[in-house]
């Protein structure tokens, strides 16, 4: 049985109760917040697990809470599910360019939740293997070790999911992925995600990567590859 503490930010009680019933018959140790100030503070001080963030939260939003987690180093390697009513595409990308590590949109079948819970768990922190050289293409430097990407002009900030992508394209310039190969190269096997979530990923990613950008094609059909 599970035993990982899961921080359930969300302003909805009767939501709130269904996670936290959900969790705990599944061993997990659930606990509520129902603000964004709660949420940011428990986080702080219970260093949960996992986090289910609401995006529409009073007084402090999701989008801020999960900012703020991902921006201080004590609480950057906490996996952080967004859980939202809004599905459009910004407000996907929104979650995403926030440090989000995943995104689940209301209403949901709480077995689908569940198994998204245990596959970012299963993820665990990201590797970061010192001694793993570091990737240049064309002017594009990654180095697995330290997380970085960065260009001439200085550091690319992105999140752990678009450092995951982009390293797995580069380290094989010119090769071929589907969406499917590119999911289980960076949240591991049997992970629940849809290929217009990779598409939504992946147009992030070209948008922080600027002129760089270019350099990740679409092969339409088939997914995508990284060249020159």
């Amino acid at each position: 049985m599970a035993n990982e503490h899961v921080l359930i930010v969300e302003d909805d009680e009767d939501i709130a109760e269904l996670l936290e019933y959900n969790l705990q018959r599944q061993g997990y140790r659930p606990s509520c917040a129902g603000t964004g100030e709660d949420g940011l503070r428990e986080a702080r001080e219970g260093k949960p697990d996992l986090i289910l963030l609401d995006l529409m939260l009073p007084r402090l939003s999701g989008l801020d809470v999960c900012r703020a987690l991902k921006g201080a180093p004590a609480t950057a390697g906490i996996p952080i599910i967004m859980l939202t009513a809004k599905g459009e595409e910004e407000d996907i990308v929104a979650g995403f360019n926030a440090g989000a590590d995943d995104y689940v949109t209301k209403p949901f079948r709480p077995k689908i939740l569940l198994a998204r819970v245990q596959a970012v768990l299963r993820r665990g922190p990201a590797a970061r293997p010192d001694g793993e050289e570091p990737l240049e293409i064309g002017s594009l430097r990654i180095h697995p070790g330290r997380h970085e990407v960065a260009d001439d002009n200085g550091l690319i900030e992105l999140t752990r999911t678009e450092f995951r992508i982009l390293q797995f394209l580069a380290s094989r310039p010119g090769w071929v992925f589907t969406r499917n190969q590119i999911v289980r190269a960076v949240h591991g096997d049997d992970y629940p995600v849809t290929g217009r979530s990779v598409d939504v990923q992946m147009a992030a990613l070209r948008r922080k990567l600027g002129d760089h950008g270019a350099m990740i094609h679409t092969v339409r059909g088939v997914g995508y590859k990284m060249g020159d």
